[in-house]
C-alpha cells in the first residue's frame, strides 16, 4: 500500500509567465513556495487541501481531460471578480441537479476549472 504524505497537482504550462499571472494574479492563489530561477522557475499556489505547482515548460498544453475543482464560499462574488480581472468564463454560476452551485473557468492554456460553491443545505456539508 502507497503510504501518501503529500501530494500537489503539477501543471506545465505552454508560457510558464502567463499561467503564473493567470494563477497568482487573475485566481488570487496564495503562493506556498517558490524554487529555481528564470522563466521555468517553480511556484506552488495553495488550494485548499491541495496544492498545484506551476513549472517548467510544455510545447503542448495539458490533457483535455485535466480538470480543477475549486470550492469557494460565495461562487457569485467570485465570478464577479474573474470578470473584473479578465478571466474567460465559459459559464457563469448555475444550480446544478446535484445542488452544488458551479461556473467553469479556463486557464490560459485551455484548463477547464469548476468554481463551486455548496449550499449551506446541500448533502456534502451534512454532519450527523
Amino acid at each position: 500500500m502507497v503510504h501518501v504524505l503529500g501530494s500537489r497537482i503539477l501543471l506545465r504550462p505552454t508560457d510558464p509567465e502567463r499561467s503564473r499571472a493567470f494563477y497568482g494574479e487573475a485566481l488570487g492563489l496564495c503562493v506556498h513556495r517558490e524554487f529555481g530561477t528564470g522563466p521555468e522557475r517553480g511556484t506552488v499556489y495553495f488550494l485548499g487541501g491541495g496544492f498545484l505547482e506551476v513549472s517548467g515548460r510544455s510545447e503542448e498544453p495539458p490533457a483535455p481531460g485535466l480538470r480543477l475543482w475549486l470550492q469557494v464560499a460565495d461562487v457569485r462574488a467570485a465570478h464577479e471578480e474573474l470578470v473584473a480581472a479578465g478571466v474567460r468564463v465559459l459559464r457563469p454560476p448555475v444550480k446544478e441537479p446535484w445542488g452544488l452551485i458551479e461556473m467553469w473557468v479556463a486557464d490560459p492554456d485551455g484548463v477547464r476549472i469548476a468554481i463551486v460553491e455548496v449550499p449551506e443545505e446541500h448533502p456534502l456539508r451534512y454532519r450527523p
